[in-house]
């Protein structure tokens, strides 16, 4: 394990000779070919072998609808040449929403949904022609233990832990959620993956990553009931949520799911940890998870990591933490070198299903030859990206023409989009679109130097 340090590489040769230095596989590929050639999900097929992973832009109406910057942000990515726009975290009940902005699909506001997935296609047909078609999915979350319909905290959740609940202010005795309470909630996801569909989205992701819900069900080993302890318990909602989507909308609507292999939390507290004591990863459980989904009908996983509120270096390595963040005690290569060789595991065990990647943002211009390598290698079909898509939302655009990212309009990891949600604002790239979210930052940091130090859960983007 190395030292942390900031993104210091004026070329490629320089990034490759940190990587051996640091003992660690990730590889390059300058000449861009697997990226630009289509790739099958279901019956669809993404245009290329990019996605746009689903960044919560904070900034829904009140009623959960896409607001004018909704809209902003979705035209850029639409005209951003990512075959793959995995639309960012809706939520399927009010009290579900990870914070008052969250956008949440209900049957009052489903036109709304419809109006922006049109608005989506016109973009992309406008930008690339018509026979240009991205696949469009609409990630479907209810945020458990981050919580914040009203603004204030409103945790819902399904085990208690050590580790989460003091960073949550979670009450000893605050009760579980029921399962009784979970069918309602199943049926939620039910009916907002229905309207999704009414929408126009090419299918929606039952969201089971980061820390969120069905994420924690996912953990629960220590809890009793239907839906913890066994492998079968822990997994039955996520399971059975998926069948019956897959049952009602049939298999030409697509069932994916945003999937947390490593939760970097130690056991019994996390899924995909070794149970020996050590925070390291064990796949067995995600891998023999993801068969199931793939039997059932997913064609598609994305495959992430860690929690953004516990352990954000896991989820993002990044170069500047939020305020009163951590430096962790790894070099930000390793984190990307982690979720790299997680996705390949999952890809090479079930080569049948389409796995989506993440850890990209960190390498900024370099970025696009680890996805080549990545893809081209089979670690994985599709390579996803996600600060960096809010700071260069044509990234796609620019690679598979030029075969190159312009290094002047990168992410920087830099975690202002964090710190602003974190202060509650509406989010985007502070250095990259500085006109419209520079004022956010300022304003919500204004806010927050006068009120006591003390973690801010609003919804993260990941």
């Amino acid at each position: 394990m190395a030292h942390h340090e900031r993104f210091r590489h004026d070329s490629l040769d320089a990034l490759r000779a940190r990587v051996s230095e640091l003992g660690l596989d990730i590889r390059f590929e300058e000449r861009i070919e697997a990226l630009r050639r289509p790739v099958p999900i279901g019956h669809l097929h993404s245009p290329n072998a990019l996605a746009v992973h689903p960044m919560e832009g904070c900034d829904g109406m009140p009623d959960g609808s896409p607001s004018e910057l909704t809209y902003r942000r979705y035209g850029r990515f639409a005209k951003g040449g990512a075959g793959l726009i995995w639309f960012e975290a809706t939520a399927v009940l009010r009290e579900g929403r990870a914070n008052p902005r969250q956008l949440w699909i209900h049957p009052g506001n489903v036109g709304e949904f419809r109006r922006l997935v049109s608005y989506m296609r016109k973009a992309a047909s406008e930008e690339f022609g018509d026979g240009f078609r991205q696949v469009i999915i609409c990630q479907l979350t209810h945020s458990g233990r981050y919580s914040r319909p009203d603004g204030g905290p409103a945790p819902v959740i399904a085990h208690h832990s050590p580790h989460l609940d003091p960073n949550t202010h979670v009450p000893p005795d605050l009760p579980l959620v029921s399962d009784e309470q979970l069918e309602q909630i199943e049926e939620a996801f039910v009916q907002a993956a229905r309207l999704a569909y009414q929408a126009g989205f090419d299918g929606v992701d039952i969201k089971s990553c980061h820390g969120y819900l069905i994420s924690e069900l996912l953990a629960s080993h220590t809890r009793e009931g239907r839906c913890g302890g066994s492998f079968e318990n822990r997994t039955r909602f996520l399971r059975s949520t998926v069948a019956r989507v897959l049952s009602e909308l049939g298999k030409e609507f697509i069932v994916a799911c945003r999937l947390n292999a490593f939760d970097g939390i130690p056991y019994p507290y996390g899924f995909g940890q070794s149970t020996d004591g050590r925070n390291v990863p064990d796949l067995t459980e995600p891998k023999r998870l993801v068969r199931e989904l793939a039997e059932l009908g997913v064609p598609m996983v994305s495959i992430t990591a860690g929690n953004p509120y516990y352990n954000p270096h896991i989820n993002r390595p990044f170069d500047t933490p939020v305020a009163s963040g951590y430096i962790p005690n790894e070099h930000p290569l390793e984190g990307v070198a982690r979720l790299f060789h997680i996705a390949r595991e999952i890809q090479q065990d079930v080569p049948g299903i389409v796995v989506v990647g993440a850890g990209y943002s960190w390498l900024r211009q370099y970025l696009g030859f680890a996805a080549e390598a990545n893809v081209r290698s089979g670690w994985v079909r599709i390579a996803g990206v996600g600060r960096g898509a809010f700071a260069y939302p044509d990234f796609a655009r620019d690679l598979l023409t030029t075969g190159r990212l312009n290094p002047e309009r990168v992410c920087i990891t830099c975690s202002s989009c964090t710190q602003i949600m974190r202060d509650g604002g509406t989010t985007g790239c502070v250095p990259r679109d500085r006109q419209v979210y520079q004022p956010v930052l300022m304003e919500g940091r204004r806010r927050r130097r006068g009120q006591e130090r003390r973690p801010l859960h609003t919804a993260d983007h990941y």
